[in-house]
């Protein structure tokens, strides 16, 4: 493991039930996120997912490649185009920084649609003796 190397990719299907389910786990309930005519009416062309389910995925994207032993420490991640129904966003990352003495990785994350970056940012791990080795 090493800064620079690559994480695999991971494919997101934006889904109005992701986007509204994850919604409403997160207890979002901005129309914007469930109704389609309530963010119509409020300028956009259909529901989009929320802040908290982006960072649930970012969380999810670095500790899938971690395995189930990491631990998210710090995520920091600005948002960018919206996630509509229908479009697909995909995750691509890569490692930032290694302090193998404290089992720290950095992880620079990117998530794209259709229209751009959905998201950016870096996620912090502490990883498990075993896989820091």
């Amino acid at each position: 493991m090493r800064v620079g190397d690559s994480l695999p990719e991971l494919v997101i299907d934006i889904t109005p039930r992701l986007i509204v389910g994850a919604a409403i786990a997160s207890r979002d309930y901005q129309n914007v996120h469930h109704d389609k005519a309530g963010a119509q009416a409020l300028g956009s062309p259909d529901i989009f997912m929320n802040i908290l389910t982006t960072n649930g995925l970012v969380g999810r994207y670095a500790t899938d490649w971690a395995g189930p032993g990491a631990r998210l420490g710090k995520v920091a991640i600005r948002l960018g185009a919206p996630n509509y129904p229908g479009d697909t966003m995909t995750f691509r990352g890569e490692i930032a920084a290694v302090e193998p003495s404290s089992r720290r990785v950095v992880l620079d994350v990117k998530g794209k649609n259709s229209m751009g970056y959905h998201v950016t940012g870096n996620v912090e791990l502490i990883l498990p003796e075993e896989v820091a080795a």
